[in-house]
Formats: structure tokens, sequence, C-alpha cells
């Protein structure tokens, strides 16, 4: 017996490059691996309530409404674009201009409300890996894939940009470096589609 495709699907939906990914990278960059800690578990955990949130039928609500799905997909993928942009003319800032503190446990579980990829990816595992369990255990089933497999991808992107700390010395490395990250960020946007 093979690995449930749902764990590949989830693992490849969040490794890529979107706005946790950034996030993380870029705290771990400026803040160290240590004090992003709290941001990594709140991505894990508010990543499991949203896949457990899709798991108890938002999907099929969404299925039932094709243009209410489309309605959200574009509006998702318009703000994964308006967050690259603002990533890239923050890039030009000084680095004083930047916030001194990384997000906490409680706002890194609350941005997973407002995430437009993780929402598209839970709701696509949830519509495309449906293991025919009752709602409760489907949910369960969505939160333990999501959380779990979250926590590892957050620890390797966090600790990732922890070692860019050594690359990025100059404020031009620092720019080059948000640049990038705004166009893997906007690269994003296309996976609301999938």
């Amino acid at each position: 017996m093979g690995i449930d495709p749902l764990y590949l699907f989830v693992f490849a939906g969040l490794f890529s490059p979107g706005p946790n990914v950034i996030l993380l990278t870029a705290s771990g960059a400026r803040f160290g691996f240590r004090r992003t800690l709290p941001h990594v578990a709140g991505v894990a955990l508010g990543v499991g309530v949203i896949a457990a949130v899709a798991g108890l039928g938002v999907a099929a609500l969404l299925l039932a409404a094709p243009g209410l799905k489309l309605a959200l997909q574009l509006a998702a993928a318009g703000w994964i674009l308006w967050m690259a942009w603002r990533l890239a003319t923050a890039a030009r800032r000084p680095r004083s201009a930047r916030v001194d503190r990384p997000f906490t446990l409680v706002q890194a579980v609350l941005f997973q409300w407002v995430n437009p990829k993780v929402w598209a990816v839970a709701l696509a595992a949830s519509a495309g890996y449906p293991a025919g369990l009752s709602p409760e255990v489907e949910a369960l089933r969505l939160a333990a894939a999501f959380s779990g497999i979250n926590l590892f991808v957050c620890l390797f992107w966090s600790w990732a940009g922890s070692l860019l700390t050594y690359l990025l010395t100059t404020p031009r490395a620092w720019s080059i470096f948000m640049g990038v990250m705004a166009a893997a960020l906007a690269g994003s946007a296309v996976m609301v589609f999938l």
C-alpha cells in the first residue's frame, strides 16, 4: 500500500511559495529561527483549523455554486498579487521601517483565515481526496494531515530563512532577497486556480 495521495497533495500545496512560506522565510532571515517558532506553531495550528472547516462541507457548498467558487478564486489571486506588490515595494524601504518583531502564535493562527492559498489547498483537498468518512472524521483527518505536514514545512522554511541571515549583510542583498520573495509570492497566485 502506497502513500495516501492526500499527503502528497498537501505537501506540494503547502511547501510551494505562498504567503506563509514567504512570511516564514523572511521572518527566519530577519529574526532568527528561535524567535520565529511561535509563528510556525500558529501557522500549523491555523491551517489545521481551516482544513477541518473545509472537511465539514464548505467544499461541497463551493462545488454547488461554481460562480461563487470562481469569484473567491479571483479575489484570492488578487489578494496574493497585492501582497506580492507590497513585499516588492517594501524591499525599497530601509530596514528600520519594517516591523520589529515576528508574528505571535495568535497572529499567525488568525492570518490563516484570510490566507487564500491555505483556503484553496484545503478546499481542493477536501473535494479531491475524500476518504468516504463521516464529516466529523473527515474534518479530523484533514486537520491532522494539514497541521502535521505543515509543521515540518514551516520549520524548514523558517530554518532556511535563518540561514539567509549570513547572506543578507547589505541593503542591496536584502533588496534582492525581498524582490525574489515577492516574485515567488506573485507566482503562487496561479495555484489558486488549480
